[in-house]
C-alpha cells in the first residue's frame, strides 16, 4: 500500500513555513545545529525564487526546493543525522546549476559537498532502453545496480539518491505515461532492490507499490478495490486477534511487548498471486499481525504461545532469526488457522530486529567518526565492510578459462563498472584492460581491437581501466588478435575469459600455420636467449605433448605459453639424465657471504673444489660441463663443446675431470645482454627505469653509438634467476620505443662497470 505523506506546513502566502517544518522534522531526528539547516533551507528557497524558471511555480510541491524538503523528511524518518539532511535540501539546487559545488563546500563544508557530488555521480547513470551486444536486460540491470554500489563509498549517498527517486516517483503522477513508466522501471530494477539490499524496508515497500501502480495500473486498482471492500471486516478481525494475543502473552508474564496489525502491500499481494497462480481470495496473508518483544528467547516463547492457541499451517513457517536473509533481515514468520478458521500470518521479532527491518543500515549506522589520532574510527570501517558485504551481488563465473585462475580474477570482490559509447554498463574485474573490455562486449570486437579511447583520449592497450570511465574500442575491418596479447608479462590481457577467447581463435587456425608460427616463436626465443642443445622430444613430453611438432602447434595456437616451455627447459639437465631437476640458469652465481654455502658446481670423484667459470664459453647451469684442473686456481669449468676445452682435452687429458651442476634455490646469476636500438635521447634512462621497475639488479653497463647508422648498442650485465625471468625482461625491453632487438651474449667480454662516483 502506498504511503500517504504528510503535507509540508505552509504560510498564508503559500510558502513553506520552514520553522514549523523543522519542528516537525525534529520528531524523527535530533538536529545538532538547527540554525545551519535553516540557513541551507533559506538558501535553497532563495536560489529557486531567483531562477529563470521561478514563474512556473516555485511554490508548488514539485518545485526543487520543496522536493529537497521532502527528501529531508524521508531521510529524517530513516534517522539520518543533520549532514545528510542538509545535502538533501541543497542537492536539487546544485543539480540544476543554481549554485556550484565549490560554493557549497565553502559555505557548508567539504562533507556536504562530497555527499552532493556522490549523488550527482549516481544521477549521471541513465536507465537503459535496450540491451547491448546480446547482453540480456536482466544482466544490464544487475550491472547498473552493482555499478551504483561500487561508486558509493558512503552509505548516505545511496540513501539520499533513494530518497530523491522516491520523491520523483511520487511527483511523476500526471506526467505522460512514457515518463511514468521510465521512472517506474528504473525504480523497480535498480532503486527498490538497492533499498532492499540496504534493508530499508519502509522505503522499499513504498517504491514497489508506487512503481506497480504505473506499470500495472489495472491490476493495482483491482487489488486496491478488493482490499477496500473487506477493510472493515479485516480491521475488526485483526482487532480481536490482537486482544487475544495480548492476553496470552501477559499470562506468560511478558510485559514489554507490542502487538499490531500489519498492512499488506499491494505489490507483494500481486507478486504472490502471480507466483502461485491464485486469485486474490486465496491470498492467506492479507490478514497479518506483527509481535515485537525485547529478546530473542522471547520470540520463541511467543511462537510457542501462538502455536498452542491455533493450528499451524503446514509448510508455512520460516525462521529468519536462525537463518537471516542476505540483507540481514531477521524474524519468525508463521501462518496459523486463526479465529473463524481463517488463515492468519504472524511475524515475531525483537524491537531491534524491527528497527533493522524498517531502517536497515540506518538502524545502527555511525557516521564517519574519527579516532583520537585523526584517522577513521574502527567502528566506521567495520560498518563500511558490513555494508559492502550486505550489498554484494552474486557475480557470474566465467564460462571460459582455468577455474582456479577464474576464481582469482573474474570472481574477485573488487570489480569496476565502465560505460560503452552507447551508455551501457559493463562490469569487469578491477585489473582489466581495454582488450578485456573489448572481449567482454563481443568476441569479434576483441579480435579486431587495434586501439582504445578512454573518455575520448587514446590510451595504451595495457591501460588499467577505472570505474565510470567510457571506453571506445578502435577496430580494424579484418584480422585477428596478436600473439603478444597472450604474453602475461606484457600486461595486455588480465582476465581468463579474454585469454580463453584469444586461445580459441588461434586454435581454429590451420594446424600447419600454427605449427610454423609456433616453431618460429620457439626458435626466436631460444636464439635470443642463446640456448642450445635442448632435447626437444624430452621438452615436448615435459609440457605434455607427444612430440615437438605438437608442442609447436600448441604454441602457435596459444594453448601453450612460451613461459611454460622455458620453465620446463630450466628443469632439464643434459640429454641423458631424466632424474635431475635443476634450474637452467645463465652464468656464474653471485658470490655468497657464507663460506658454508653449497657450491653450484660438483666435481665428481673429488668433492667441492674451488671453481670458476671459463670466460671463453660461460656455461649455463644445466648445460653439459667438464672441469680443467689449473695450477693454483682450482678448477675452471667449461661447456663440454667449448673449443678451448676440446683442445685442452687433446693436449692434457689427465687434467680434464667430470663436473656437474649442484642444486641450489633462489640463486641469482649474472648474464650479459645486448640491446640494439635506433639511437635517441633517453634510451638508456628508459632501459634502466624498466629494469628498476622489474627489480633487476644491474652489475655493469656499456654503451656504444654508431653515428653513421644512427644506432646504439647497450651491453648490460644483470642478475636473473632463470630463463623464464630473462625471457620476460626481453619481452618488456622489446616494447620500448626504437628498440630493434635484444639478445643474450654468451661469449661477450665483460663490459666496463659503471659505478657511482666514477666517470
Amino acid at each position: 500500500m502506498v504511503k500517504v505523506r504528510e503535507d509540508q506546513p505552509l504560510t498564508a502566502g503559500g510558502r513553506v513555513d520552514i520553522q514549523k517544518w523543522m519542528t516537525r522534522l525534529q520528531d524523527d531526528v535530533r538536529l545538532t545545529d538547527p540554525a545551519r539547516l535553516l540557513q541551507a533551507c533559506e538558501l535553497a528557497e532563495t536560489l529557486e525564487m531567483e531562477s529563470p524558471d521561478a514563474e512556473r511555480g516555485w511554490l508548488t510541491p514539485s518545485s526543487s526546493f520543496r522536493m529537497g524538503l521532502e527528501m529531508a523528511d524521508i531521510l529524517g524518518e530513516l534517522k539520518l543525522e543533520q549532514p545528510a539532511l542538509e545535502a538533501a535540501v541543497l542537492y536539487r539546487a546544485v543539480r540544476e546549476n543554481l549554485i556550484s559545488l565549490e560554493t557549497i563546500g565553502k559555505r557548508f563544508g567539504a562533507e556536504i559537498a562530497r555527499l552532493i557530488d556522490g549523488v550527482l555521480q549516481m544521477a549521471a547513470i541513465s536507465y537503459p532502453h535496450a540491451p547491448h551486444h546480446g547482453m540480456s536486460q536482466h544482466n544490464q540491470q544487475e550491472n547498473l545496480r552493482k555499478m551504483l554500489v561500487n561508486m558509493v563509498d558512503d552509505v548516505r549517498v545511496a540513501l539520499i539518491k533513494i530518497a530523491e527517486r522516491t520523491c520523483a516517483l511520487r511527483q511523476v503522477r500526471g506526467a505522460p505515461r512514457e515518463k511514468c513508466l521510465q521512472v517506474a522501471n528504473e525504480v523497480t530494477d535498480i532503486y527498490a532492490p538497492l533499498a532492499h539490499r540496504l534493508g530499508v524496508g519502509q522505503i522499499k515497500w513504498e517504491l514497489e507499490d508506487l512503481a506497480f501502480r504505473y506499470q500495472h495500473e489495472d491490476d493495482y486498482k483491482a487489488i486496491a478495490k478488493q482490499l477496500a471492500e473487506k477493510r472493515l471486516d479485516r480491521t475488526r478481525y485483526i482487532k480481536d486477534v490482537v486482544e487475544t494475543l495480548k492476553r496470552l502473552i501477559e499470562a506468560q508474564h511478558l510485559h514489554d511487548y507490542d502487538v499490531s496489525g500489519r498492512a499488506k502491500h499491494i505489490y507483494s499481494i500481486w507478486r504472490k498471486m502471480q507466483r502461485k497462480g491464485i486469485p486474490f481470495s486465496e491470498v492467506n496473508d492479507v490478514r497479518a499481525v506483527r509481535i515485537l518483544v525485547p529478546e530473542v528467547a522471547d520470540c520463541y516463547t511467543v511462537l510457542g504461545i501462538v502455536h498452542s492457541r491455533w493450528h499451524h499451517v503446514p509448510n508455512e513457517f520460516d525462521d529468519y532469526i536462525a537463518n537471516p536473509k542476505k540483507n540481514g533481515y531477521q524474524s519468525l514468520h508463521t501462518a496459523v488457522l486463526g479465529p473463524e478458521n481463517k488463515v492468519l500470518e504472524i511475524q515475531i521479532r525483537t524491537f531491534a530486529m524491527h528497527d533493522e527491518a524498517e531502517l536497515g543500515v540506518c538502524a545502527h549506522w555511525r557516521y564517519k567518526g574519527h579516532d583520537t589520532n585523526g584517522g577513521k574510527s574502527r567502528g566506521y570501517e567495520e560498518k563500511i565492510a558490513w555494508l559492502r558485504h550486505v550489498i554484494e551481488w552474486q557475480d557470474e563465473v566465467g564460462e571460459y578459462g582455468d577455474l582456479r585462475e577464474g576464481l582469482a580474477s573474474d570472481v574477485a570482490p573488487d570489480r569496476i563498472y565502465v560505460f560503452t559509447p552507447d551508455g551501457h554498463v559493463i562490469d569487469l574485474p578491477s585489473i582489466s584492460t581495454p582488450i578485456d573490455f573489448a572481449y567482454r562486449v563481443h568476441t569479434e570486437v576483441g579480435h579486431r581491437c587495434r586501439g582504445a579511447k578512454v573518455d575520448g583520449r587514446i590510451v595504451p592497450l595495457t591501460y588499467k581501466l577505472k570505474t565510470s570511465q567510457q571506453i571506445e574500442i578502435l577496430t580494424a575491418s579484418k584480422g585477428g588478435p596478436s600473439r603478444d596479447w597472450l604474453n602475461p608479462s606484457l600486461g595486455y590481457v588480465r582476465t581468463s575469459r579474454a585469454r580463453a577467447k584469444i586461445q580459441a581463435w588461434y586454435k581454429f587456425q590451420a594446424r600447419d600455420q600454427n605449427l610454423e608460427e609456433g616453431r618460429a616463436l620457439f626458435e626466436r626465443e631460444m636464439q635470443r636467449l642463446d640456448v642450445e642443445g635442448l632435447n626437444l622430444a624430452r621438452l615436448a613430453a615435459a609440457v605434455n605433448y607427444v612430440n615437438p611438432d605438437d608442442m609447436y602447434a600448441a604454441l602457435g595456437a596459444g594453448d601453450l605459453r612460451i613461459g611454460q616451455v622455458l620453465n620446463q627447459a630450466q628443469q632439464l639437465f643434459g640429454e641423458n639424465d631424466d632424474e635431475e631437476k635443476l634450474n637452467r640458469l645463465l652464468a656464474k652465481p653471485k658470490r655468497q657471504s657464507s663460506q658454508k654455502a653449497k657450491s653450484d658446481i660438483t666435481v665428481l670423484g673429488v668433492g667441492n673444489l674451488q671453481t670458476s667459470m671459463a670466460n671463453c664459453c660461460r656455461p649455463v647451469p644445466g648445460e653439459p660441463i667438464a672441469g680443467f684442473i689449473t695450477q693454483g686456481r682450482g678448477v675452471t669449468v667449461h661447456r663440454q663443446d667449448c673449443p678451448n676445452l676440446l683442445q685442452l682435452r687433446a693436449e692434457e687429458p689427465q687434467r680434464i675431470i667430470e663436473a656437474e651442476w649442484g642444486e641450489r634455490e633462489h640463486t641469482r646469476y649474472p648474464v650479459t645482454i645486448e640491446i640494439r636500438a635506433w639511437d635517441r635521447s633517453g634510451l638508456l634512462r628508459d632501459v634502466t627505469s624498466l629494469l628498476g621497475h622489474e627489480k633487476v639488479n644491474v652489475l655493469a653497463v656499456n654503451t656504444l653509438s654508431d653515428t653513421d647508422e644512427s644506432t646504439a648498442r647497450l651491453r648490460i650485465t644483470l642478475e636473473v634467476d632463470g630463463l623464464e625471468t630473462l625471457g620476460r625482461l626481453f619481452s618488456r625491453i622489446q616494447q620500448l620505443q626504437n628498440v630493434i632487438e635484444v639478445r643474450r651474449l654468451r661469449n661477450a667480454a665483460a663490459p666496463k662497470v659503471v659505478r657511482k662516483g666514477e666517470s
